[in-house]
């Protein structure tokens, strides 16, 4: 028996999670070798290049879907999320920005009532409200966000994630194109404005040591192809305040693996932020399945 489209939908919200949590460890790191806008410029090139590969092997239409909407989708949800985000990891730890990067789902709310009319329920302010405050709790030691700019860069690659992810919802109400198609033409359209960025923006010259070599191929492959084409997956079944209030478990757990990998150990204040998270999540996810079942 095949699976129905919400439990599909359920194993990829899991995947996304884990390969975009490990994603912010492996952006940090490979700082120490590339430029901010280079890296990014590359990582979204050659996926989105992975991704039209797969179009061809799988013999799907590489025709583009509507240009302009598919322009401004990769504006906001490629080349204004992961330059904003990867700038404010010159100088905000990884754990924090990532934290700081999904206040998205705050902004994706609003958004969607706005742009899609899906109104959020009582119960969805409930979870809302309890994550909210939980992100507080989360970034409440400022010290140790980095500089003023790291924090307001990764609070506005956030909003810029939530305006890609609601216009991508709205394109699929309105136009059905293909998960892959849309993915890979989002990212080229997208990873081409990080790259006339990098062309103008003065940045160190890319070391190609196998470290970067090792970092690069994971955003390729994993983050940045079959993460983006999950995430398109999740967008297209859930309902889209549930799809992206799900998704803070991605920062939840970054903040464990860079306290494991790169010592960024968090407060007890912390902790109690991502409990509050996590009792946010179970709240809208009880919604979710509420709305599913309906």
């Amino acid at each position: 028996m095949s699976p129905s489209p919400q439990r599909g939908a359920l194993f990829a919200l899991i995947g996304t999670i884990l390969i975009w949590a490990y994603s912010w460890v492996v952006m940090k790191q490979v700082l120490a070798y590339a430029g901010p806008f280079h890296f990014a410029a590359l990582r979204y090139l050659l996926g989105a290049g992975v991704l039209f590969t797969a179009l061809l092997l799988l013999r799907q239409s590489l025709r583009p879907p509507p240009l302009l909407p598919t322009l401004a989708i990769g504006l906001c949800q490629t080349a204004a999320f992961q330059g904003l985000e990867q700038w404010a990891l010159m100088d905000g730890g990884a754990g924090h920005v990532a934290l700081l990067a999904y206040t998205m789902p705050f902004w994706a709310v609003f958004l969607a009532w706005l742009v899609l009319g899906d109104r959020p329920t009582a119960r969805h302010w409930v979870g809302v409200a309890l994550a909210a405050i939980g992100l507080v709790c989360i970034i409440e030691p400022w010290h140790e966000l980095g500089s003023a700019l790291s924090t307001t860069l990764a609070i506005a690659g956030g909003a810029a994630w939530a305006a890609g992810t609601v216009l991508s919802k709205r394109m699929f109400q309105r136009h059905a194109p293909s998960v892959l198609n849309l993915t890979a033409w989002q990212m080229l359209l997208g990873g081409m404005a990080l790259g006339v960025l990098a062309l103008v923006t003065p940045e160190r010259d890319i070391e190609w040591s196998g470290a970067f070599i090792a970092g690069l191929a994971y955003s390729v492959l994993l983050a940045s192809s079959l993460a983006w084409w999950l995430w398109s997956i999740v967008l297209q079944r859930l309902p889209t305040t549930v799809a992206s209030v799900s998704s803070l478990g991605v920062p939840i757990v970054s903040v464990v693996l860079a306290w494991l990998i790169l010592h960024e150990r968090p407060s007890l204040m912390e902790w109690v932020g991502i409990v509050l998270v996590l009792l946010g999540l179970l709240a809208i996810s009880g919604v979710g399945a509420r709305r599913a079942g309906r």
